[in-house]
């Protein structure tokens, strides 16, 4: 078998449903970046690539598939460790982390769901077979957070059957009274009203719900520790990227000085990058992107090098369907496994962009015996909302 062709894809769909007693409303539109890897069996492979950076960046991302689309055609697909040090090594003088590792990332889960299709096995017996039956979910509550709109939503989600939710309170109101994230400051009107959020939540959801705080990497050290020891008080599960990823030592600065548990590396590239968090005992819990990380080989890799350090994973994982499907069949094989991350408790979203629906039952999703990914994502539907001109064929 030979890979015959590969092309991004960027589509932005419709994405404004209006869940439970209607008061929770997500308007507007999402954007995805899937890659289709065909081979002449006529058995094509799905994977994805995370978007948060915006459109520029996203056909960036979309250029570096396509590309490296043409030094595949002809490969075996199943050759996919071979593959993907050879593109990985090939990329050295352009930078091996970011870009580069979301479009490697995208091509190894669409390898790995060929595998599967050509052996009829899920990818979780391909990478060792489940170690549990189901994966444990947490989400992120409907639009802006505030003390008012955050109970309904808290409550909601509990309601749903989850057993935890992640959220940001300072984010919806970082503008106030200071340079938004370029200083790394929070202003004193803003802290205040995030922990009057974060009580409010606590009270909504009970003593023993998981309330996950992200801090997006925005804040400099004195802050993070500050916003971290205040919110201890209301028993968050963890705090995430209290500082930028780029100093090892601020981190460390930061966790030396909290009283929560820190979670880190949504924004780290490979094993290699890990390797100072993991060393330095920087952080509790990881978290790293099967769609930018390097893919599903990168994410076990990373998976068993933290079990060796009895640290707890919980991928960052809350794009489109390929994305939470891809990270799950890793975390189906994995001891150290805690929550995969998922953008909404409510996956209809996900419905026209996939052959069917995603099984999720009491805030776990429950994958089946389907070959490969375990999903087949609509052609219709990306030829639909594809994004004019975002994608390009090699063949």
């Amino acid at each position: 078998m030979k890979i015959t062709n590969v092309r991004s894809w960027i589509v932005k769909i419709p994405w404004d449903h209006n869940p439970g007693a209607g008061m929770l409303r997500d308007p507007g539109s999402r954007a995805f970046i899937f890659v289709q890897v065909d081979t002449d069996a006529g058995i094509t492979g799905w994977g994805e690539v995370t978007t948060y950076p915006g459109p520029v960046a996203n056909r960036a991302v979309a250029a570096y598939i396509n590309e490296i689309g043409e030094w595949l055609r002809g490969e075996d697909p199943s050759q996919i460790e071979a593959i993907w040090q050879k593109t990985f090594r090939a990329m050295t003088y352009v930078g091996t982390r970011g870009a580069t590792t979301a479009a490697i990332s995208a091509v190894d889960i669409a390898l790995w769901d060929i595998r599967g299709k050509v052996l009829g096995q899920p990818i979780y017996n391909l990478l060792g077979g489940p170690v549990r039956d189901r994966i444990a979910l947490y989400c992120h509550p409907y639009g802006n957070q505030s003390p008012e709109t955050i109970v309904p939503a808290a409550k909601e989600i509990k309601a749903s059957g989850f057993k935890a939710f992640k959220m940001d309170p300072m984010l919806p109101h970082l503008h106030v009274g200071n340079a938004s994230f370029l200083d790394g400051e929070l202003d004193a009107e803003v802290e205040a009203k995030a922990l009057e959020t974060l009580a409010a939540a606590r009270e909504a959801v009970g003593p023993h719900f998981e309330i996950l705080i992200d801090a997006h990497g925005l804040y400099n050290v004195p802050t993070a520790v500050r916003l971290a020891n205040k919110m201890a008080e209301y028993n968050i599960h963890w705090f995430e990227e209290p500082v930028p990823p780029e100093s090892w030592k601020a981190l460390k600065q930061v966790k030396e000085q909290v009283a929560t548990a820190i979670c880190t590396g949504e924004r780290l590239h490979t094993r290699w990058e890990f390797v100072p968090i993991f060393e330095g005992g920087l952080a509790d819990f990881i978290m790293p992107d099967v769609t930018w990380t390097g893919g599903i080989s990168e994410l076990k890799k990373i998976a068993t090098m933290a079990e060796a350090y009895y640290i707890p994973i919980s991928p960052h994982d809350a794009s489109g369907p390929v994305n939470v499907m891809a990270g799950a069949q890793v975390m189906m094989t994995v001891p150290n496994f805690y929550k995969l991350e998922c953008h909404r408790y409510d996956f209809s979203g996900y419905n026209i962009l996939v052959d069917q629906p995603l099984d999720v039952r009491d805030g776990c999703l429950h994958l089946t015996d389907r070959p490969g990914l375990g999903i087949e994502l609509n052609r219709e539907t990306l030829e639909k909302y594809e994004v004019t001109g975002a994608g390009t064929a090699n063949g």
